[in-house]
C-alpha cells in the first residue's frame, strides 16, 4: 500500500504488478481480495477510472500462480516432466514461467493505462454520480492500512510463512536434500514428490501460526479467503475428476486427434490448455490433464513449458471468485459485465496476457533450453 500511494499517478502499472507478485509470494490468486479496496480508493481520489488498474490486477494475480515456487501447478508440472523421462526443477520452470507472467502482466497493464473514457467524459458514471447518494458512495469511505497499528504476531506469522516458502524453495531446486524411501519393500529409495512436500510443509506452518500467533481458529472459517478457497476446492474438485474421468476413457481417441494437431500445429496445445482451465477453473487441474496426455503424444517438454501461461483460461467467463470480487469493490460500476457476456472488463487484459505471455516463453524457453 505504501508502494501504491507514494506512486498514485501510475497506479494503473504498479498495481497489477502489485498483484503478481504477492501471488508469486503467497501461491494463490486469492490473496488480491486484501488489495482491491486500496487500489480502488489510490484510482478513484487521482480521477483515474478504477476499471482500468482494477481488471488488470485482478487478471495479473492469477498469472502469478504459475511464477510461484510454492503453486501446485508450478510443482505439478516438475512432478509431470520428471515422470516421462524429462528432468526440470523448480527453478528451471520458474525461469521460463517469471519472465513470461510478468512481462504479460505488464504488457496488460501497458494496454489498460488508457481504457475506456476518462471519468470526466464518461455519460454513464457522470449520470450515476449526479445523485448525492451516489456520489458519496463512490467517493466515500477511504481504505487504508497505513494508520493502523498491527500486532506483533501479525509479523510473525508473516515471517514463519516466508519461511515455508524458503524450504519449498530449496526442496523443489535442490532434489537431492528430500527424505528418500522405498516405494516398496525390496525397492530401491525414491525421493517423495514436491506436491506432498509443499503440503506437508504448508500444514506445519499453517500449524506454527495456529499455535504461536494467537489466531482464532473460529474465524478463520469466516474470513474471505478461506470462503473462497473452499468454493473453488468443491468446484474445481467434481470438475476435475469428471474430466479426468473423461479423458481417462477416451485416450485412445485423444491421442490420435491430440498427436496429429501438435504436430501439425504446436501452438494447438495452447488452445487446448486454455479452455481445460476454463473448463476447470484451475491451472493446476488443467496441467493435470493435458500435460500428461501432451507428453503421451510424443511432444516436445520444451514446448510444453514455453507455454505454460496458456493455463490461465478462467477469465474467459466471469465466474471466477476474484473477477466478481474485483466487480463489486469498483463502486464507480465501471468494471463490469457487459450486455454480451463476453464483452466483460477482463477480456482484453487476460488475452493480452496469456498471448504475450505464451510468445515470451517461447523464446525464453529455446534460448535457455
Amino acid at each position: 500500500e505504501k508502494f501504491l500511494r507514494n506512486n498514485p499517478k501510475h497506479v494503473t502499472i504498479l498495481a497489477p504488478l502489485t498483484t503478481w507478485f504477492l501471488t508469486v509470494l503467497c501461491g494463490t490468486g486469492h490473496v488480491v481480495y486484501t488489495m482491491f479496496p486500496i487500489i480502488y480508493d489510490i484510482a478513484i481520489k487521482q480521477g483515474i477510472r478504477p476499471e482500468r488498474p482494477m481488471a488488470v490486477s485482478s487478471v495479473a494475480s492469477q498469472m502469478g500462480i504459475c511464477a510461484s515456487p510454492v503453486s501446485v501447478a508450478v510443482v505439478s508440472m516438475v512432478a509431470f516432466l520428471s515422470a516421462s523421462g524429462h528432468e526440470f526443477s523448480v527453478f528451471q520452470v520458474l525461469s521460463v514461467s517469471i519472465p513470461a507472467t510478468g512481462l504479460g502482466v505488464l504488457f496488460a497493464a501497458l494496454w489498460s493505462y488508457r481504457r475506456g473514457k476518462d471519468l470526466e467524459q464518461d455519460e454513464r458514471f457522470q449520470e450515476f454520480i449526479r445523485d448525492p447518494e451516489n456520489k458519496a458512495y463512490v467517493y466515500g469511505d477511504s481504505e487504508t492500512l497505513l494508520d493502523k497499528e498491527l500486532p506483533k504476531e501479525y509479523y510473525r506469522a508473516m515471517y514463519i510463512f516466508f519461511i515455508g516458502i524458503i524450504a519449498i524453495a530449496v526442496l523443489g531446486n535442490f532434489p537431492e536434500l528430500l527424505p528418500k524411501f522405498p516405494p516398496k519393500p525390496d525397492a530401491a529409495p525414491k525421493a517423495i514428490s514436491m506436491v506432498i512436500v509443499i503440503q506437508m510443509v504448508m500444514l506445519l506452518v499453517g500449524a506454527s501460526i495456529l499455535l504461536s500467533c494467537k489466531v482464532k481458529a473460529k474465524d478463520v472459517g469466516n474470513s474471505q479467503v478461506f470462503r473462497s478457497g473452499v468454493v473453488a476446492l468443491v468446484s474445481v474438485y467434481g470438475v476435475a475428476w469428471m474430466a479426468d474421468t473423461y479423458f481417462a476413457n477416451h485416450m485412445g481417441f485423444l491421442k490420435g486427434f491430440l498427436g496429429s494437431a501438435v504436430q501439425s500445429y504446436p501452438w494447438a496445445y495452447a488452445i487446448l490448455t486454455f479452455f481445460t482451465s476454463k473448463l476447470v477453473n484451475s491451472q493446476g487441474a488443467a496441467i493435470a490433464i493435458v500435460v500428461p496426455m501432451a507428453l503421451n503424444v510424443g511432444m516436445d517438454p520444451i514446448l510444453i513449458l514455453s507455454f505454460i501461461s496458456a493455463c490461465y483460461g478462467y477469465f474467459f467467463l466471469p465466474t471466477y471468485p476474484s473477477d466478481l470480487a474485483c466487480i463489486g469493490f469498483d463502486r464507480s460500476g465501471t468494471t463490469r459485465i457487459g450486455k454480451y457476456i463476453l464483452n466483460h472488463s477482463f477480456m482484453i487484459p487476460g488475452l493480452i496476457g496469456v498471448i504475450s505471455g505464451c510468445c515470451v516463453g517461447y523464446v525464453v524457453a529455446h534460448l535457455l533450453f
